[in-house]
Protein backbone atom coordinates (compact mmCIF):
# COMPACT_ATOMS: atom_id res chain seq x y z
CA UNK A 1 0.00 0.00 0.00
CA UNK A 2 2.85 2.38 0.76
CA UNK A 3 4.25 1.95 -2.76
CA UNK A 4 1.04 3.38 -4.20
CA UNK A 5 1.50 6.60 -2.20
CA UNK A 6 5.17 6.87 -3.15
CA UNK A 7 4.30 6.37 -6.83
CA UNK A 8 1.52 8.96 -6.78
CA UNK A 9 3.82 11.51 -5.09
CA UNK A 10 6.52 10.97 -7.74
CA UNK A 11 4.01 11.14 -10.59
CA UNK A 12 3.59 14.89 -9.95
CA UNK A 13 6.64 15.97 -7.91
CA UNK A 14 5.88 19.69 -8.08
CA UNK A 15 2.45 19.15 -6.49
CA UNK A 16 3.62 16.89 -3.65
CA UNK A 17 6.24 16.84 -0.91
CA UNK A 18 8.81 15.45 -3.35
CA UNK A 19 9.85 18.82 -4.83
CA UNK A 20 11.00 20.39 -1.54
CA UNK A 21 12.68 17.18 -0.44
CA UNK A 22 14.60 16.78 -3.69
CA UNK A 23 15.66 20.43 -3.86
CA UNK A 24 17.38 19.93 -0.51
CA UNK A 25 19.01 16.65 -1.58
CA UNK A 26 20.25 17.97 -4.92
CA UNK A 27 22.36 20.59 -3.11
CA UNK A 28 24.51 17.78 -1.69
CA UNK A 29 24.28 15.63 -4.84
CA UNK A 30 25.91 18.37 -6.94
CA UNK A 31 29.04 18.19 -4.78
CA UNK A 32 29.26 14.40 -4.94
CA UNK A 33 30.97 12.31 -7.59
CA UNK A 34 29.23 11.78 -10.94
CA UNK A 35 28.73 8.06 -10.26
CA UNK A 36 28.21 7.04 -6.67
CA UNK A 37 26.83 3.95 -4.97
CA UNK A 38 23.80 4.60 -2.76
CA UNK A 39 22.53 2.51 0.15
CA UNK A 40 18.84 2.59 -0.73
CA UNK A 41 16.91 3.61 -3.85
CA UNK A 42 15.48 7.13 -3.80
CA UNK A 43 12.30 5.87 -5.48
CA UNK A 44 11.64 2.53 -3.85
CA UNK A 45 8.42 1.86 -5.78
CA UNK A 46 10.14 2.39 -9.16
CA UNK A 47 13.20 0.34 -8.22
CA UNK A 48 11.07 -2.59 -7.05
CA UNK A 49 9.01 -2.35 -10.22
CA UNK A 50 12.16 -2.62 -12.34
CA UNK A 51 13.55 -5.68 -10.55
CA UNK A 52 15.41 -4.38 -7.49
CA UNK A 53 15.40 -6.60 -4.42
CA UNK A 54 16.76 -5.65 -1.01
CA UNK A 55 19.20 -8.54 -0.81
CA UNK A 56 22.86 -9.28 -1.36
CA UNK A 57 24.09 -8.82 -4.90
CA UNK A 58 21.74 -5.97 -5.81
CA UNK A 59 23.14 -2.46 -5.61
CA UNK A 60 21.88 0.96 -6.68
CA UNK A 61 24.17 3.52 -8.30
CA UNK A 62 23.28 7.18 -8.81
CA UNK A 63 24.68 8.59 -12.05
CA UNK A 64 24.83 12.27 -12.93
CA UNK A 65 24.83 13.23 -16.61
CA UNK A 66 25.30 16.67 -18.12
CA UNK A 67 22.19 17.91 -19.91
CA UNK A 68 22.09 19.41 -23.37
CA UNK A 69 22.70 18.50 -26.99
CA UNK A 70 25.84 18.30 -29.08
CA UNK A 71 26.85 21.86 -29.85
CA UNK A 72 30.00 21.37 -31.90
CA UNK A 73 32.92 23.79 -32.19
CA UNK A 74 32.74 25.90 -35.35
CA UNK A 75 35.19 24.77 -38.05
CA UNK A 76 38.13 27.13 -38.54
CA UNK A 77 38.65 26.63 -42.25
CA UNK A 78 36.11 27.61 -44.91
CA UNK A 79 32.79 25.93 -45.48
CA UNK A 80 29.41 27.22 -46.49
CA UNK A 81 26.99 27.68 -43.62
CA UNK A 82 24.89 24.64 -44.45
CA UNK A 83 27.91 22.31 -44.12
CA UNK A 84 29.34 23.82 -40.93
CA UNK A 85 27.68 21.23 -38.72
CA UNK A 86 27.47 23.35 -35.58
CA UNK A 87 23.79 23.48 -34.58
CA UNK A 88 20.93 20.97 -34.63
CA UNK A 89 23.01 17.90 -33.80
CA UNK A 90 21.32 15.39 -31.55
CA UNK A 91 23.00 12.55 -29.66
CA UNK A 92 22.06 9.09 -30.89
CA UNK A 93 21.71 7.83 -27.30
CA UNK A 94 19.48 9.04 -24.52
CA UNK A 95 21.03 10.50 -21.39
CA UNK A 96 19.59 7.55 -19.47
CA UNK A 97 21.52 5.07 -21.64
CA UNK A 98 24.69 7.16 -21.23
CA UNK A 99 24.20 7.01 -17.45
CA UNK A 100 23.80 3.21 -17.59
CA UNK A 101 26.97 2.81 -19.67
CA UNK A 102 29.02 5.00 -17.32
CA UNK A 103 27.80 3.02 -14.32
CA UNK A 104 28.68 -0.24 -16.11
CA UNK A 105 32.22 1.02 -16.77
CA UNK A 106 32.68 2.10 -13.16
CA UNK A 107 31.53 -1.28 -11.76
CA UNK A 108 32.86 -3.92 -14.21
CA UNK A 109 31.96 -6.84 -11.93
CA UNK A 110 28.26 -5.86 -11.97
CA UNK A 111 25.62 -6.03 -14.68
CA UNK A 112 23.08 -3.28 -15.39
CA UNK A 113 19.55 -4.49 -14.78
CA UNK A 114 17.59 -1.28 -15.36
CA UNK A 115 17.49 2.42 -14.53
CA UNK A 116 15.08 5.25 -13.80
CA UNK A 117 15.03 9.04 -13.67
CA UNK A 118 15.44 10.61 -10.24
CA UNK A 119 15.79 14.38 -10.67
CA UNK A 120 17.06 17.12 -12.95
CA UNK A 121 18.06 20.74 -12.73
CA UNK A 122 19.30 23.22 -15.32
CA UNK A 123 22.65 21.52 -15.77
CA UNK A 124 22.38 17.86 -14.76
CA UNK A 125 20.07 14.87 -14.88
CA UNK A 126 20.33 12.18 -12.22
CA UNK A 127 19.44 8.55 -12.85
CA UNK A 128 19.58 5.59 -10.50
CA UNK A 129 20.92 2.43 -12.10
CA UNK A 130 20.03 -0.95 -10.60
CA UNK A 131 23.01 -3.29 -10.85
CA UNK A 132 23.31 -6.98 -10.12
CA UNK A 133 26.29 -9.11 -9.16
CA UNK A 134 27.33 -11.31 -12.09
CA UNK A 135 27.30 -14.40 -9.86
CA UNK A 136 23.50 -14.03 -9.65
CA UNK A 137 23.13 -13.98 -13.43
CA UNK A 138 22.16 -17.63 -14.01
CA UNK A 139 19.22 -16.93 -11.69
CA UNK A 140 18.19 -13.98 -13.89
CA UNK A 141 18.91 -15.54 -17.32
CA UNK A 142 21.03 -12.57 -18.40
CA UNK A 143 23.71 -13.45 -20.95
CA UNK A 144 27.40 -13.25 -20.20
CA UNK A 145 30.06 -11.45 -22.25
CA UNK A 146 30.02 -7.72 -22.87
CA UNK A 147 27.57 -5.88 -20.65
CA UNK A 148 23.87 -5.51 -21.33
CA UNK A 149 24.12 -1.70 -21.31
CA UNK A 150 26.62 -1.69 -24.18
CA UNK A 151 24.66 -4.18 -26.28
CA UNK A 152 21.40 -2.24 -25.99
CA UNK A 153 19.61 -4.92 -23.96
CA UNK A 154 18.39 -2.72 -21.12
CA UNK A 155 15.09 -0.87 -21.37
CA UNK A 156 16.79 2.41 -22.37
CA UNK A 157 18.86 0.54 -24.97
CA UNK A 158 15.77 -1.02 -26.53
CA UNK A 159 14.16 2.43 -26.74
CA UNK A 160 17.19 3.79 -28.62
CA UNK A 161 17.16 0.79 -30.98
CA UNK A 162 13.49 1.42 -31.81
CA UNK A 163 12.22 -1.88 -30.39
CA UNK A 164 9.32 -0.25 -28.54
CA UNK A 165 6.22 0.33 -30.60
Amino acid sequence: MAYKYIASAWKRPEASYVKELMQQRVITWRRQLAIIRVEKPTRLDRARNLGYKAKQGYIVVRARVRRGGLRKPRPRSGRRQKRMGVEKYKPAKSLRLIAEERAARKFPNLEVLNSYWVWQDGRYKWFEVIMVDKTLLPDLQIGKGRGRAFRGLTSAGKNVRGLRS
